[in-house]
């Protein structure tokens, strides 16, 4: 879309046309507008050697998601914002540019606008700027005129708990045509671009805010037992579905034990951002595999099972005491799975543990009023669950 202004001024027609065009990601949208010129104006004499006041003011929208904690500095060159056609410049020569910056100088301008013409509300997420880019470089245009080019690149970073997390970049400027000696016209074409970068990254934010993993603030977990004994090889533990000894199907080995489960447990899952929080969805399962789990045939006693079926209720113990440590844990949203993985290591070498120090105090279920102890402790146990 392009807008064309006609100034008249004592029968001199003059057309100015004022660009901005502004780049953030995959969009790429025109926006022109036009500053009020004086054609029939002469140059203002001598260098305009003062910097820049950049002037704050109210921005088209009041951040809900985050506040600009700060704004640093990475300019290739930050001694200067401006580099100015001069005043007095004849076409054909060539140009030496008059560098101006900003009053105050870029970074401490650019920061001290954002923070005048945006609330800062502490309790929503820090954002730092990083100032790749602000730069304004003019050339000599037709019939004397100036053209100005704005590069604006930055980059936003979230600062939580210490650690800069890098959400979005903006690249964009703007483009102007000045009369010589009329450098008012660059103030607002900054402003306008800084505003610009704002309202991108506002947009940005408040659409990821609640689906991005980045901007989670905190995790929730939420844990479920599988029970289903559909399968065939395997038995998931059930306080309605006791082991019984058809469940014992592999080849009996050599050895003096009558028999021998094959127990153990494991857990799948996977997360989702939902309302600003990583919903973690766990699953866990702790079964026996039929296959690998044996009796001989004069063995198959309740006395035997009992102790078979209490291998199984160690480890029915162990995982409700890693499923406490998972609810009671403080997950950060980007280090989940380490803090679960180290967490399931733990309970697994619990498990073992556990495992061989009851088979060698009931000696292996010949020492039967120590069984009668462990069968107590382990009911104890898992009805404090």
């Amino acid at each position: 879309m392009i807008i064309q202004k006609s100034i008249i001024r004592k029968g001199i027609k003059k057309q100015v046309l004022h660009f901005l065009q502004i780049r953030a990601g995959a969009l790429s949208f025109l926006l022109l507008f036009a500053f009020s010129i004086a054609g029939a104006t002469p140059p203002v004499a001598g260098p305009a050697a003062e910097p820049i006041e950049l002037v704050p003011g109210k921005l088209p929208f009041n951040p809900k998601e985050f506040y600009i904690a700060n704004v640093i500095d990475e300019r290739e060159d930050p001694s200067a914002v401006v580099w100015l056609v001069p005043n007095g410049y004849k076409a054909g020569q060539a140009v030496a540019h008059q560098k101006i910056d900003l009053k105050g100088g870029g970074q401490a301008a650019i920061q001290a606008f954002i923070q005048k013409s945006l609330p800062s509300n502490s309790k929503l997420r820090p954002v730092s700027i990083r100032l790749k880019k602000c730069k304004i470089t003019e050339t000599p245009g037709e019939k004397g005129g100036v053209n100005g080019q704005i590069k604006l690149v930055m980059d936003f970073e979230y600062e939580r708990k210490g650690e800069s997390v890098h959400l979005t970049s903006y690249s964009g400027g703007a483009r102007y045509t000045r009369a010589p000696g009329k450098i008012t016209l660059i103030e607002p074409a900054l402003r306008q671009s800084l505003t610009s970068a704002l309202t991108y990254f506002n947009n940005w934010i408040e659409r990821e805010a609640d689906t991005n993993i980045k901007l989670a603030k905190g995790v929730k977990v939420f844990i479920t037992d599988f029970t289903d004994n559909s399968e065939n090889d395997t038995v998931f533990h059930s306080p309605d579905r006791p082991l019984v000894w058809d469940d014992f199907q592999g080849q009996p080995r050599g050895g003096k034990y009558a028999a021998a489960v094959f127990t153990s447990f494991s857990y799948e899952g996977g997360s989702e951002v939902k309302d600003g929080y990583v919903h973690l969805n766990l699953q866990m399962k702790v079964y026996i595999i039929k296959s690998s789990s044996w009796v001989r045939s004069s063995s198959r006693d309740a006395y035997s099972l009992n102790h078979e079926q209490r291998h199984f209720d160690i480890v029915k113990g162990v995982v409700e005491r890693f499923k406490q440590k998972l609810k009671s844990e403080s997950f950060e949203p980007d280090d989940f799975d380490r803090v679960i993985a180290t967490l399931y290591i733990d309970a697994y070498r619990e498990m073992n543990r556990l495992q061989d120090q009851y088979d060698r105090e009931t000696q292996h279920g010949l020492a039967t009023a120590v069984q009668e102890q462990w069968n107590r402790k382990i009911d104890d146990d898992l009805l404090k669950r």
